[in-house]
């Protein structure tokens, strides 16, 4: 499949690329290699063929959950935190007043 160069500026328009004449002039054969592969792919997959995400069949491989515990109290969770209030972290502010 050929592209000619107006073909490849609009997309590299799309594309948000800014390309000098050389490299349009050679682009355009490259880009006319990429889609003829693309083609022969196309060509390849077959209707029988169901689509698959991994060449490898996957299983689960987390552990169990485990029992959950009893959250600790506020107070200890922050007893080590170098400023606190409130039982809460107090962290500078990050963000201005006027956003």
């Amino acid at each position: 499949m050929a592209l000619t160069e107006s073909e490849v500026r609009h997309v590299a328009m799309l594309a948000q690329i800014a390309l000098t004449d050389d490299e349009v002039h050679d682009l355009a054969p490259q880009l006319a290699e990429i889609l003829t592969y693309a083609e022969a792919v196309s060509e390849v997959a077959a209707a029988d063929v169901p689509p698959t995400s991994h060449p490898y069949p996957l299983r689960n491989v987390f552990r169990d959950d485990d029992e959950v515990a009893e959250p600790l109290p506020p107070a200890q969770v922050v007893a080590n935190a170098p400023q606190a209030e409130d039982d809460q972290f107090r962290v500078p502010r990050i963000v201005g007043e006027g956003a």
